[in-house]
């Protein structure tokens, strides 16, 4: 057996593809969950070690509610070069589907989309099945973020590449029906790692932290903390012509993967907030995800929620820990994404003494609160997917889906909670116990063309 930590434990990877119909249910489950939870994971063919948690193979695991009936699960590898062994760099530099295509699923303009943020998305179909690289009808020419962010008010899909070669960063825009409309270098990025991002009303906002692009660094993912890089919030207005009015401003050290959310207030300042991790946090992080961990730390032990307010008039930003919780996989009710939202959610972990543990947390903006659901005793929860609940007048009118993993039970169930006040409300028994892993979305029905559904 492997002693890499991210191929045992909850992390064991599964080892072939199956489908189960008429999934039993525990309790009730919401008619307005009529659709697809589909989460995707590095998931490794057996008998291959990749050298980094990163590199494994994508997988993506299917929940299908209809009805308030949970009428099947599969799992499926994306069939992407990469699963075949086939590499990244190739005589002719990158090759941008050779994807592990393993961090994130979305939808946009019907397609769903398997991402990974060194390659093109993968098309999949509503039955999980590979289509192919897809290139946005050959308008794509970078790689693509695995967090693209859909505007609730314009429907737009808005993404970055990034590279460590010039151009270091470029920006672009879908429209909802999944055109790019256009795509802008941005002046004065760097090398440093850029995985997520942020917009507001009229504003998009890329964090560059003191982790960038090494070549002595041997993992497969050429990467390591920097204190020569300087870490830095770029805010830029939104529009075709915005890259030519960014603004860049020096931050605290650090490195943020993941952002909760960023927007605007009433005196106009941009505020951004998201888990961050100071070096040592990092060293943590890293050391597990390369299998080297330092004994019973695991990733994100040192992942505090920050938050920055960036005072555009006076060129200043305030910046401070709100939180002293371990905790990664922000997610919130996306109809307030780049607007100011009250209720933002997460998954809590161990810190680096080993004190606290795996659960679902609530945070209040408004009053500083927070709730913690409890996984228990060897219980992974997947990042919470947040779904609104129907006639909701409320901003935390909703239901929190998430996959957890029970190591003694060697067994998985979808858990569905109430977003107001993290009860469960119901939970779906699944075949198997699913790797644990990273990303996910909640696709409605409506969102998809069912005509052919399998």
């Amino acid at each position: 057996m492997s002693s890499k930590p991210y191929l045992i434990g909850h992390y064991t990877p599964a080892v072939d593809e199956i489908s189960a119909t008429g999934l039993t249910v525990e309790g009730l489950l919401p008619p307005e969950l009529t659709g697809r939870l589909i989460r995707n994971s590095h998931n490794p063919k057996a008998g291959i070690t990749p050298t980094h948690w990163f590199k494994g193979s994508g997988m993506v695991h299917g929940i299908r509610l209809r009805d308030g009936r949970a009428e099947w699960y599969r799992n499926r590898w994306v069939r992407t070069p990469a699963l075949e062994g086939a590499p990244y760099i190739t005589e002719h530099g990158p090759d941008l589907t050779a994807s592990t295509a393993g961090t994130h699923v979305i939808e946009h303009g019907g397609k769903l989309l398997a991402l990974c943020e060194s390659n093109f998305p993968f098309e999949l179909t509503p039955d999980l099945d590979t289509v192919g690289a897809y290139d946005f009808n050959g308008k794509l020419r970078t790689a693509m973020t695995a967090h693209p962010k859909t505007d609730p008010a314009t429907g737009e899909l808005h993404f970055f590449g990034s590279s460590p070669f010039p151009p270091f960063l470029t920006y672009h825009v879908a429209s909802p029906e999944g055109e790019i409309e256009y795509s802008i270098d941005i002046p004065g990025a760097t090398a440093s790692l850029k995985h997520d991002f942020a917009i507001t009303r009229d504003y998009v906002v890329f964090i560059e932290g003191n982790v960038t692009f090494d070549p002595s660094e041997h993992s497969g993912i050429p990467y390591s903390w920097s204190d020569v890089q300087p870490a830095r919030i770029g805010i830029m207005p939104r529009g075709r012509d915005g890259a030519t009015a960014i603004r860049w401003f020096p931050i605290e050290p650090g490195n943020m993967l993941h952002t909760s959310n960023a927007f605007q207030d009433a005196q106009g300042r941009v505020i951004l907030e998201g888990p961050t991790v100071d070096r040592e946090g990092f060293t943590l992080s890293w050391n597990w995800w390369i299998g080297a961990p330092e004994r019973g730390t695991e990733p994100n032990t040192r992942s505090f929620t920050r938050r920055w307010t960036v005072d555009l008039a006076a060129g200043t930003v305030d910046e401070r820990i709100v939180d002293d919780l371990a905790v990664e996989f922000p997610t919130l009710n996306e109809a307030f994404l780049g607007a100011e939202n009250r209720y933002g959610y997460a998954v809590s972990f161990p810190d680096q003494n080993g004190f606290g543990g795996y659960g679902i947390v609530k945070y209040d903006r408004t009053t500083g609160a927070r709730r913690i659901h409890q996984a228990g005793d060897a219980r992974l929860p997947s990042e919470a997917v947040f779904v609104p609940a129907a006639g909701a007048l409320n901003e935390d009118d909703g239901y929190l889906l998430s996959v957890v993993s029970d190591l003694k039970q060697d067994a998985s169930r979808l858990l569905v909670l109430d977003a107001s006040d993290l009860k469960q409300v119901a939970a779906v028994v699944l075949p198997r116990r699913v790797t644990g892993g990273i990303h996910g979305s909640w696709i409605p029905d409506t969102a998809l063309d069912l005509s052919e559904e399998g």
